[in-house]
């Protein structure tokens, strides 16, 4: 990627709250993480509740080589760095999740889960989350969707989720009004299978049914940086951000407050 490029999604990240880099997986590690995925698929019973993720399978790089070779593959850190995102680091593991063929849609949240630490007001995303897309996806299939900005922004639809996950969204009825609606601000992330999605982990995100008779796989990896400044960051420092106590107490919490203002 040219520095120009680099420049360009690093921008975008922070005004939109993702981008792609595509052809990050070579062809041949692109099959090795397709085939490592469909055994451990099999080998896996996907609990009732997960039925919006689809299948959920949770592996340590300490136990797979394959997952061990992917938070350490060079094109992705080198992608990192040239963003100015040399400081993330993977949590150590990754999530398989799927899209079954026929299966229904994945309902409206964001997976930000410090929204009582001012660092929820951090004009940089803190923690993000690359997903690798094991075939190409598209709006037939279950691609990601996202409302660009809501990092940031509060909107009306903030007001109105069920809480994410198991405080309340995996219990949900597929017909439900509000979690599975079509937002008018949102964008389809159609990315090829080999790419790398990069999001904020507050950004309101979803994904489509897949009306295919295919599953659709990505991998799921965390990264989260030091609670810093960023070396690339010459913009002013929100004051929040620059009076925030490093030694607080700030209860964790999935749900934002009064720090996502409109």
């Amino acid at each position: 990627m040219t520095p120009e490029l680099a420049i360009e999604k690093r921008e975008q990240m922070l005004r939109d709250g993702f981008c792609v880099v595509e052809d990050v997986l070579t062809d041949e590690f692109l099959q090795e993480l397709h085939d490592e995925s469909e055994r451990l698929i099999a080998s896996h019973t996907e609990p009732a509740e997960m039925v919006y993720q689809g299948q959920h399978v949770n592996v340590h790089a300490a136990d797979n080589m394959y997952i061990k070779r992917l938070l350490e593959w060079q094109p992705s850190r080198d992608a990192l760095e040239q963003l100015g995102f040399g400081d993330f680091a993977a949590s150590g593991g990754i999530i398989i999740l799927t899209k079954e063929a026929g299966g229904p849609p994945l309902y409206w949240h964001q997976d930000w889960m410090r929204w009582n630490d001012p660092l929820s007001c951090t004009p940089w995303p803190q923690t993000i989350f690359l997903n690798y897309y094991l075939s190409d996806t598209s709006r037939d299939n279950g691609c990601l969707k996202v409302i660009p900005g809501t990092h940031l922004k509060r909107i009306d639809l903030h007001n109105q989720l069920v809480p994410a996950h198991e405080q309340g969204a995996r219990f949900i009825e597929e017909d439900h009004p509000i979690m599975f609606c079509n937002h008018p601000d949102q964008v389809d992330i159609c990315a090829k299978a080999g790419s790398l999605v990069m999001a904020d982990a507050r950004l309101l995100h979803a994904a489509h049914n897949n009306l295919t008779d295919t599953r659709r796989t990505l991998i799921l990896a965390w990264h989260s940086r030091p609670n810093t400044i960023p070396e690339y960051w010459d913009k002013e420092i929100p004051e929040i951000i620059a009076n925030r106590d490093e030694n607080g107490s700030y209860p964790g919490s999935r749900i934002p407050g009064e720090l996502l203002q409109p």
